[in-house]
């Protein structure tokens, strides 16, 4: 039998059981993208995380879900870095370091900080792009709300910083609580868009401190994710640009699954135009053991 680590991490959190877990896999350089599938569906999260060696970056990583590779992904992006960095894979200097990741979608920088709360990960997402507008008679389809929940004067809109999702605005976090995925019809609607995932948000929020409280719904499989890292780069720059023109924000999400998680997004700028996200978090590691294959 071929044994592989494996190590569970809670991201976006300092506590274990909260935030968005993923499966971590930090020697995986034997493994074919067969065998990575395989094991991505024994786990059964969300994403699981290949890293591997490259020559292009300090490290690259593999994503998949259960049901196939994903090109970019936060969660296991902080999960990944948090686990190299607490194991001395990534050295710790003056309690920072800055490294590169090599992704499908191309090589990026991340920032990786030691403080009092525990290790934060600073990733860097790409430059927002602002895509297609879908009527609101489309997306009330595809959910079970009231006409008066949409904020009908914002447009659900196509935004991506490295993977695309659609972004719908509602009123208020009562409205987000209620939601229910009519799984078909978001279907239907996200293959006509080409992209796999929706992210609805209110301005509300459960804690305060925070300024968004958001939900992610993939009709695909996971049906609901407690916190989606890649989502929220590009919900920090869908609402700076239509609600709040804030370069710093604090997300929150994953409250309604039992998994509280909470992120932050800083837009970084070249003149007026966003050129790139910052989206920091912490992550916890609540499970190690080893994952048998044959041969």
């Amino acid at each position: 039998m071929r044994r592989y680590r494996i190590v569970y991490v809670d991201a976006f959190t300092t506590e274990p059981f909260k935030g968005n877990p993923c499966a971590v896999l930090p020697s995986a350089q034997d493994l074919n993208p067969e065998e990575m599938q395989m094991i991505a569906r024994e786990t059964n999260l969300s994403e699981t995380s290949f890293v591997l060696p490259s020559s292009e970056a300090d490290f690259r990583v593999r994503y998949f879900a259960p049901w196939g590779e994903i090109p970019f992904a936060g969660h296991p992006t902080i999960a990944t870095a948090f686990l190299l960095a607490s194991e001395g894979k990534i050295a710790l200097h003056e309690n920072r370091a800055r490294v590169t990741f090599q992704f499908e979608i191309g090589v990026l920088p991340l920032e990786i900080f030691k403080d009092e709360r525990g290790i934060k990960v600073v990733m860097t997402q790409q430059a927002p792009q602002f895509g297609t507008i879908v009527p609101w008679e489309r997306v009330r389809s595809c959910f079970n709300l009231f006409e008066e929940e949409f904020l009908e004067s914002l447009p659900p809109q196509v935004v991506s910083t490295g993977v695309p999702f659609l972004i719908v605005p509602l009123k208020s976090l009562e409205a987000l609580r209620r939601t229910e995925m009519e799984r078909g019809a978001l279907k239907n609607l996200l293959e006509e868009l080409g992209i796999s995932g929706s992210f609805l948000f209110t301005l509300e929020t459960i804690d305060l401190r925070n300024d968004t409280h958001a939900r992610l719904f993939n009709p695909y499989g996971i049906g609901e994710d407690p916190f989606t890292g890649s989502a929220s780069g590009a919900l920090a720059a869908y609402v700076y640009s239509y609600l709040n023109p804030k370069k710093i924000l604090r997300m929150e999400q994953g409250h309604f699954l039992g998994r509280p998680g909470v992120g932050e997004a800083e837009l970084v700028f070249e003149g007026e135009n966003i050129r790139a996200v910052k989206l920091s978090g912490y992550a916890v590691a609540t499970l190690e053991g080893e994952i048998k294959l044959p041969g």
